[in-house]
């Protein structure tokens, strides 16, 4: 290497190059296929259409990446090696406006905030930039636990089945199914007052599709070698037990019948993905204001991350470097908008593993970038993510999700409540607005229909309170180096 050439800006040899890229891919690609697969199951999308979210998902994910590390003019990238992917923090907003609005007709008003969102967070980068005081880790670590407890709920309903609907836990009787419907026929005659519009039975015997026990048997052999690899792996492999406890998973779920390739079959080699195949954008303005807010919390994180990385790769992160980076989270967005997927950040774990190998090129996420880009093209790898049963899924899902509220606690665990006991105020009340629509979802039932995306994500409840408070009790000290030390314990997305 020469003298003159930084380490963040040596091209390694291809074949290294192709090899460390493919290896932060894998780091990633559990998380990175996670969100469309919650997202498009919430909106009830046909399996093609889930599969072509997890194409478009992953190809834009490339995309992102190769803008980031690479650059794209002076405007945007941070020309730092950082993998882009969907952050967590979008997924509770976005299944609330799936559950409100199903099927295509929800995707386009996802979508359509997303877009809105990203044009937003383009032109408010510069100032975001400067709000760093604002986020210190007792509001960053409050944000990320919650945003892990939130995500807990999905995980926990692969596993078992869902409390509505056709795998949930209780089913109507069919003895009162048939009475209703002779009910309903004798209305019809005139022989008794018609059936009152929308009158439902509730579900009162078990149901056998929910909570079956070969499923969590084979969950649980999901956790179990996720969590043997984890200990007695070492190095690459042990980064890389979420993704090989899946592949455990989904061998088994074969061996026992399980799981359909008829899909994966059908699926082709290689498809292009274009805008707009899903649904077109609808835009909704306070979809994308509720949009927005989680994407200046995303942001936020992507501030510390970038500067943890520059302290790491001994790159100094100047405000343009940092202006750049963040306007590409803006951009990415808005193209992940266009073709139908989601918000995009940098991925914390691949900032872990840089640490961990010490390899501070960032070609080797432009060849990171590229294969996922590979990816994306290959509908019949999109298709056989989305045959894995949920179950399957559901088994990694306690470990993805739960990491990330792991994470929040650990840098919650940096803040000084001794000398601070005001933080403790902070942490208590923020959890508790965050906990509020997992714990009473129809709270907001009274309240006008308009603001009801803005409250029911206790992710957003969390952070606003958060940062509120921390105003009220601490004021707005900028404090860097805490900034940073957080970002380097988030090693979870």
């Amino acid at each position: 290497m020469s003298q003159n050439v930084h380490p963040v800006d040596e091209v390694l040899p291809a074949g290294k190059l192709s090899a460390l890229g493919l290896q932060h891919v894998l780091v990633m690609y559990a998380g990175a296929v996670a969100v469309p697969l919650i997202v498009g199951r919430a909106l009830k999308l046909s399996p093609e259409q889930v599969a072509m979210l997890i194409s478009a998902d992953l190809f834009c994910c490339g995309i992102v990446t190769l803008i980031q590390s690479l650059g794209a003019t002076q405007w945007f990238g941070i020309k730092l090696p950082v993998m882009m992917g969907v952050t967590f923090a979008s997924v509770a907003p976005m299944v609330a406006m799936a559950n409100s609005n199903p099927g295509p007709q929800g995707a386009g008003l996802i979508f359509g905030a997303i877009i809105g969102a990203g044009v937003v967070s383009i032109l408010i980068a510069p100032v975001i930039s400067r709000m760093l005081r604002f986020f210190p880790p007792v509001v960053t670590g409050t944000i990320i636990a919650v945003i892990g407890i939130s995500l807990m709920r999905v995980g926990i309903n692969w596993i078992f089945g869902n409390p509505f609907g056709p795998t949930a836990p209780s089913i109507p009787s069919p003895e009162h199914l048939a009475w209703l419907d002779a009910a309903k026929q004798a209305a019809g005659a005139g022989a008794i007052p018609p059936v009152p519009a929308g009158l439902n039975l509730v579900g009162t015997v078990p149901n056998p599709l929910y909570a079956q026990l070969p499923h969590i048997g084979i969950a649980a052999i999901v956790l179990v070698s996720i969590l043997l690899i984890a200990k007695y792996a070492k190095g690459f492999v042990a980064n890389i037990s979420v993704l090989l406890g899946i592949i455990v998973g989904g061998v088994v779920a074969t061996a026992a019948g399980l799981m359909d390739f008829a899909r994966v079959a059908k699926a082709g080699w290689f498809d292009l993905v274009l805008p707009f195949e899903i649904a077109t954008p609808v835009f909704d303005p306070i979809l994308i204001l509720t949009m927005t807010l989680v994407m200046i919390v995303v942001m936020i994180e992507s501030t510390g991350m970038f500067l943890a990385l520059g302290d790491m790769t001994s790159k100094k992160v100047d405000q343009k470097m940092l202006t750049a980076g963040l306007r590409t989270d803006g951009l990415g967005t808005l193209i992940g908008g266009i073709f139908n997927t989601f918000p995009y950040t940098s991925f914390s774990q691949n900032v872990g593993l840089v640490g961990v190998t010490g390899v501070k090129s960032r070609f080797v996420c432009v060849a990171g970038g590229a294969i996922l880009i590979l990816l994306g093209l290959v509908p019949k790898m999109a298709a056989l993510v989305e045959s894995l049963p949920t179950f399957v899924l559901g088994g990694a899902g306690l470990v993805m999700f739960g990491m990330v509220a792991a994470t929040g606690i650990r840098i919650l665990a940096s803040v000084d409540y001794q000398k601070n006991r005001n933080n403790l105020f902070i942490v208590a009340i923020s959890i508790g607005f965050g906990m509020i629509p997992l714990i009473a979802p129809k709270f907001l039932q009274w309240m006008p229909h308009n603001i009801h995306p803005l409250i029911e994500s206790g992710i957003l409840l969390a952070s606003v309170s958060a940062v509120l408070l921390n105003v009220y009790f601490n004021g707005s000290r900028q404090d860097d180096a805490a900034a940073i030390q957080a970002a380097k314990q988030a090693d979870a997305h």
